[in-house]
Parts: structure tokens; C-alpha cells; sequence
């Protein structure tokens, strides 16, 4: 029988956290972004920790506690909203150098045990479990008995590896694994079948399945279908009538619990980008000198990611966010393929100088697309910029037409 395992790390970054700061351990307390200033330490060693009462700022949750959680408080909420709710939780700003450090440990860990896995991020992986043994063996008490052993086992071999819990489903696909991995959160562990799916996942609201976004959830919900159940139940056309052939058909099938996707181990990324939020709306103009250091700092961390990873980007983009959260972007191909970030910074000032830059801006990116590998890169010497010798040089300020 085919056994694919999702593993979902419990409140993640924030588990992390609790490893740093142990005292805090049972409170409830939020991730914010990484401009939140950390704890302060007295002269007695003792550390005082900022509240979401005293936060003023439009950052977002990144992740929070579960103990947090219970108050309202959740991961892309504002933090003033979450604030609201969880006035004397603890802020704490995300450290996504130690989030990617514990990450690889889990994976690693996982990986000498199971080796068939796919990468869904920083705080996730799909495993593929069918060919993996374990030496207790199934019996008519428990005939899963061999699956379950083994997810015990991964558990506890990213527990030893990280001092942290996570929740493993193991089903026979994808779809079935993501939606059990949260089932019995946290630290648990969901083993079902096709057979279970009526009595475990048909009473689970549509909007669990992974792919069914709020917008799709309301439309569905308008048509009477709240449940798994009654969307599984829903003839196939009618379906395709309200959501097209390839969405309609799609829905009726993870309602069924169908899911023929294998695990992939390597996937070439699309794209790598880099954007921020602002504190306060930032004008084009009135904060020119503001707005040139950000975009210059965006560029410059992209061509970092781009060289860690070693990445080279040809279709270099702006992504801008007014204040009135219209979405504008804009995207350029270059001659030749760049990790440098004179490049980027370039040719996204060429991007932004198309851009209506009339009104106050609440977000900013840049992004590298039309990706090559390093170790697959074509010979564009020909076609590449020169460099400059100067590599410190000030780049320009905030541009526009």
C-alpha cells in the first residue's frame, strides 16, 4: 500500500523562540517582523519582554502560540488587530537565520530516516514512506501498527535533532496527508485510509482542503456547500457550471479524497523575490531619499539570496502595493542572466520609471525570475553588461517618470 506522510512543524517560528527564550514557555506570545526590537536585558541578567499593547505599526503576525492562538491572535493578522485581542502576549521579532538553521536540522533528520521527500518550505515536507520499513510489524489490533512505529519514529528523531514537536499525516496521497497533519495539532499523528475519509474528513469544512481559498469557500458556501461531505456529494457538472472544467472537477475529486500526485524530491525554484512592508505609507516624492534606500537594500538582498542559492535571474520585477492596496507590477528581460546587484537595481529602476508613482506607496518588492542554476548557465558573456569597477558606488535614488 502507498503511505505519503505531510510533517507540519508546531507554531514554528515560535517554537523556536521558546528554545531561546524558555521563560516564556506557556505564555502567550507572537512573532512579528524582524524591525521589532528584542528583549531588553538588565544589569542582573534578567530580560523584559515588549508587549503587543505597546506595538503602534502595521506589521503582521508571523506566527504565534498556541496559547495565543486561544485569544484570537493568528499568523497574517496586523499586529495592532492582534493586539486587540491579545494585549499582553509577547512580541518578539522573527529571526529567520535561526528559523532556516533549525529547518535544515529537521529535514536532515528526517531525511536518514526516510530519504524520498519534498521541500515545501521552511516548516514543512511530504514524505514518501511506501518502501520504508520498521521492525514492528502489524497486527488485527492495530493493522497499522508498522505505519504507526515509523511515524513515532520520525518524531522522535526531529525532536532529538531540534528540541521541538511536530505533527505527522500519513495517508495514501498528498491532499489526504496536508489536511491530517493538522488534525490532532500539536504534536500528533493522523493515520487514515480511503475507508476513513466519511467519518474523518467529510464533516471537516470545505475550506480545509488545501486549494480552496476564502474566495472559493464563499462561493461554494452560497451554493449551500459547507461540509467536505456535501461537496463530495455535488454532481460533476454542475460543478464545472459555477467554477470551470479544470476547478470544477478538481473539487469533486478532493472531496473524494483523490490525489494522484507523486512526491517530488527536486523542483527548480521560479522565482526569487525580495519585498517589504512599510511602517506608515511612504510618498514617491516627499520620501524619495526614504524609498531609494529601501529599494537599493531590496536589490542588494535579492543578489544575496541569488548568490546563496546560486541563482542567476533574467526577468528582473517591481511589485508595488498603493495605499489604496491596488497591486501594480512591472517586469523587464534582460540581455543576459545577473546575480549582481547593480544589475537588478537597474534594470528595476527601468521597471519603475513605468509605474504610476502618484500616490502613497504601503509596499514594495523586487523579484528575479527566468531563473538558471549556476551549474547550467549559458555562455551570455557577449551579451552582458560591463562592470563597473567601482562595485561601492551609490546607487540612484528612488526613481520615476
Amino acid at each position: 500500500m502507498k503511505w505519503i506522510a505531510h510533517l507540519d512543524m508546531d507554531a514554528f517560528y515560535a517554537s523556536v523562540e521558546l528554545l531561546r527564550y524558555p521563560e516564556l514557555r506557556g505564555l502567550p506570545m507572537v512573532v512579528g517582523d524582524r524591525r521589532i526590537h528584542g528583549p531588553a536585558v538588565a544589569p542582573d541578567g534578567t530580560r523584559r519582554f515588549a508587549r503587543l499593547a505597546e506595538y503602534a505599526g502595521r506589521g503582521v503576525v508571523t506566527t504565534a502560540t498556541y496559547e495565543a492562538r486561544a485569544l484570537g491572535a493568528h499568523s497574517g493578522m496586523g499586529l495592532m488587530k492582534a493586539a486587540a485581542r491579545a494585549p499582553d502576549a509577547i512580541l518578539l521579532p522573527a529571526d529567520f537565520d535561526e528559523y532556516r538553521k533549525v529547518s535544515r536540522l529537521f529535514k536532515a533528520a528526517v531525511a536518514g530516516i526516510a530519504p524520498l521527500i519534498e521541500d515545501r518550505g521552511i516548516d514543512e515536507i511530504y514524505i514518501d514512506l511506501t518502501d520504508v520499513s520498521d521492525m514492528q510489524a502489524a497486527t488485527d489490533a492495530d493493522p497499522f501498527a508498522d505505519v504507526r512505529a515509523l511515524g513515532r519514529r520520525i518524531k522522535a528523531a526531529v525532536r532529538e535533532a531540534t528540541g521541538l514537536s511536530c505533527s505527522l499525516g500519513i495517508t495514501p496521497n498528498k491532499l489526504l496527508s496536508k489536511l491530517c497533519s493538522d488534525l490532532e495539532k500539536p504534536d500528533g499523528l493522523t493515520i487514515l485510509t480511503i475507508d476513513d475519509i466519511p467519518a474523518r474528513i467529510w464533516p471537516l469544512p470545505a475550506r480545509r482542503i488545501n486549494g480552496i481559498g476564502p474566495k472559493a469557500s464563499m462561493r461554494l458556501e452560497a451554493l449551500g456547500i459547507r461540509t467536505i461531505g456535501e461537496l463530495a456529494q455535488c454532481d460533476a457538472a454542475m460543478l464545472v457550471d459555477h467554477f470551470g472544467a479544470h476547478y470544477g472537477r478538481w473539487l469533486r475529486e478532493a472531496a473524494l479524497g483523490r490525489d494522484e500526485r507523486p512526491v517530488v524530491t527536486h523542483s527548480e525554484p521560479v522565482s526569487i523575490s525580495r519585498e517589504t512592508t512599510f511602517e506608515r505609507d511612504l510618498h514617491p516624492r516627499r520620501d524619495r531619499e526614504a524609498l531609494g534606500r529601501i529599494f537599493t537594500d531590496l536589490c542588494e538582498r535579492l543578489s544575496d539570496d541569488l548568490k546563496r542559492k546560486r541563482y542567476f535571474g533574467r526577468n528582473i520585477a517591481v511589485k508595488l502595493r498603493y495605499d489604496d492596496f491596488k497591486i501594480v507590477t512591472r517586469a523587464i528581460t534582460l540581455p543576459a542572466h545577473t546575480d549582481d546587484a547593480r544589475e537588478i537595481r537597474r534594470a528595476a529602476g527601468q521597471c519603475l520609471k513605468r509605474v504610476p508613482l502618484d500616490r502613497k506607496l504601503r509596499l514594495l518588492g523586487v523579484r528575479a525570475g527566468s531563473l538558471c542554476h549556476a551549474d547550467a548557465l549559458p555562455n551570455e558573456a557577449e551579451a552582458r553588461p560591463e562592470q563597473s569597477a567601482a562595485a561601492d558606488v551609490t546607487l540612484p535614488l528612488f526613481e520615476w517618470n
